[in-house]
């Protein structure tokens, strides 16, 4: 698949149950205006954004790295490329009860939470699939009509990958999306989005090779110079200096020397020259926009709260262990205001 083939202005509006596509016009916030203030608190799953920004009340139901591995006979001749990830899941321990779980029962859970809280919208921030099982798809999209909220999804680096398949990060990532994953996307673009809910734009864009191309950092861009207060949603966490990890979107450390796991998941190398300047200019553009108001990431099976640059980033612990983000954006109080 062309890449190009992605390229759309993607805006989309929630309205009620539907979606509907909009032109990027409205404005919350004046250009030149000073950046409000973002109060976060996080106390486990549960997370507050306050800010004079936020209008109304947004409830948000944040779902990572669930790895479905459900499958069929439609999965036979992919069973070489997804056998070790069909096992890695099958039984978990839940986060909180420390009872024996699993994937399936833990998303149920998580969409029947959203569900008794009135969600205003689920956050689907990929690996919620372990491969590109046509079952595990079929069974999401099903249980997410049924639900009846809206939903934003972006794939995560599992969501695409079979394992020991040629071709690279990029090649299959296009090909899977297309072949499996388009329908979750609802119509717009699979590597870039906009989503106006009560005043505030979410921005899904995938970064599940751990890079950003050119088109997403225009698309970016774009969104910054709207003036529209922003939430980035990623899968890859962007890199926060003294994080543990050897990975992270930006990471300047990250490249072949530190890729420890290409074998086990049977796939490219990392490259030797580390992150393009591409995904370094996203990285700068995230941390030195105004109007972004946080970031929201899964992908290392724990929870954690980062501020780079003043900016908060919170990571999601992983729903196949049952966990997920319980979010409220909410107006600031007039009585907040005289603290600052």
């Amino acid at each position: 698949m062309k890449r190009r083939s992605f390229i759309k202005e993607t805006t989309t509006v929630f309205t009620g149950i539907g979606l509907s596509t909009v032109s990027c016009t409205q404005a919350q916030t004046k250009k030149g205006e000073e950046p409000s203030e973002v109060y976060v608190t996080m106390d486990q799953e549960k997370v507050f954004f306050h800010s004079d920004v936020i209008k109304e009340k947004i409830k948000i139901i944040h779902i990572a790295d669930t790895h479905l591995y459900m499958d069929d006979d439609r999965g036979i001749p992919f069973l070489n490329y997804s056998n070790r990830m069909a096992k890695a899941y099958n039984q978990t321990i839940h986060f909180k009860t420390r009872e024996k779980t699993n994937p399936k029962k833990s998303f149920q859970q998580a969409l029947e939470f959203a569900k008794e809280l009135n969600a205003d919208v689920i956050t689907l921030i990929g690996d919620i699939f372990s491969f590109p099982s046509e079952l595990a798809i079929e069974w999401v999209l099903s249980k997410l009509k049924a639900i009846g909220i809206p939903y934003i999804y972006i794939a995560g680096n599992h969501d695409w990958h079979y394992e020991g398949m040629k071709g690279s990060l990029d090649s299959l990532r296009d090909k899977w999306i297309e072949k499996r994953l388009m329908p979750l996307y609802q119509g717009n673009n699979p590597l870039m989005a906009a989503y106006d809910i009560k005043g505030i734009r979410f921005l899904a864009i995938d970064n599940s090779t751990y890079e950003i191309n050119d088109e997403q950092l225009i698309f970016f861009s774009e969104q910054v110079a709207s003036g529209l207060p922003l939430v980035l949603l990623v899968h890859i966490p962007m890199y926060a200096p003294g994080k543990k990890i050897s990975f992270g979107c930006g990471n300047p450390f990250w490249g072949a020397k530190t890729d420890r796991n290409f074998k086990l998941e049977r796939r490219p190398k990392w490259p030797e020259n580390g992150h393009t300047k591409t995904t370094f200019e996203f990285y700068k553009k995230v941390f030195n926009s105004s109007n972004v108001m946080g970031i929201f990431a899964g992908h290392i099976h724990r929870n954690s709260i980062e501020i780079i640059k003043g900016k908060p980033q919170i990571v999601s612990d992983d729903n196949a262990n049952g966990a997920y983000l319980d979010i409220d954006f909410m107006p600031l109080e007039e009585k907040h205001k005289n603290i600052s």
